[in-house]
């Protein structure tokens, strides 16, 4: 690998917790680390990635238009933090025809920051009892879309699904965590400041916290940290996407 150099700052989109750990040891004070490490973790998620076949879509749903977007809750009576109790169902391609190629769709499927990973911790990614847990905890997800979508695993021509240790090698996520466990009232996302001049953080560490409008929010942030304002672009853009 190469050195990249910057004359202005860095901004890292990495969670806190895994900047902290591609720092070499000394560049920051311990109490720094210390305080990120002690931050607490969501549970992660599992994750179930379609596409499908949208030819007769409607027939099979009854009669039923297709949405983009769906909430299953199993039992209400258990909490929707409970485990695998709440299933959020995204079809992105409803909104935007070019995510999936003509006549297909494409589904997101997931158990938001409830999957324990401890259930995982330690697996073989290419072993076989990873391959049969990634079977058993992902039924729930299949079985959320089929109460939308009853003949869904005979429609998929794509199918992909995602654990915790997916979640952790890819997006170098702490336990695969779906994000800090920080609670309204109690506590605060901090700034996007570190110890290290001119190194900044975004994302769902740093305030205003877990979400996509959240993390983009974050990058504007530390983007007008570091003087570059961009609040004036953003709401001129804004206000030209106003219909």
């Amino acid at each position: 690998g190469g050195v990249v150099k910057t004359r202005k700052a860095v901004v890292s989109n990495a969670a806190a917790r895994s900047t902290a750990r591609l720092l070499p040891e000394g560049d920051v004070p311990a109490s720094w680390r210390k305080e990120v490490d002690e931050v607490p973790e969501c549970r992660s998620f599992m994750h179930l990635h379609l596409g499908f076949d949208a030819k007769g879509l409607k027939e099979a749903m009854g009669g039923k238009d297709l949405q983009c977007h769906y909430m299953v809750v199993n039992d209400w009576e258990t909490g929707v933090d409970s485990e695998q109790n709440l299933v959020l169902v995204s079809i992105p391609s409803m909104l935007d025809p070019n995510m999936a190629p003509e006549g297909f769709h494409c589904i997101h499927a997931y158990t938001p920051a409830t999957e324990p990973y401890d259930l995982w911790k330690g697996l073989d990614r290419k072993s076989d009892e990873y391959k049969k847990l990634k079977e058993e905890r992902s039924q729930v997800l299949w079985k959320a879309i089929e109460r939308v979508i009853p003949d869904i695993r005979k429609r998929c021509d794509v199918t992909m699904v995602g654990t915790p240790l997916t979640h952790e090698r890819f997006l170098r996520r702490y336990r695969g965590s779906y994000g800090p466990a920080i609670e309204a009232g109690k506590a605060i996302f901090p700034g996007p400041g570190t110890p290290i001049k001119k190194l900044l953080l975004c994302g769902d560490s740093v305030f205003p916290g877990i979400g996509i409008p959240a993390v983009a929010a974050s990058g504007m942030v530390a983007a007008n940290s570091l003087g570059l304002e961009t609040l004036g672009k953003h709401q001129q853009m804004l206000d030209e996407m106003v219909v």
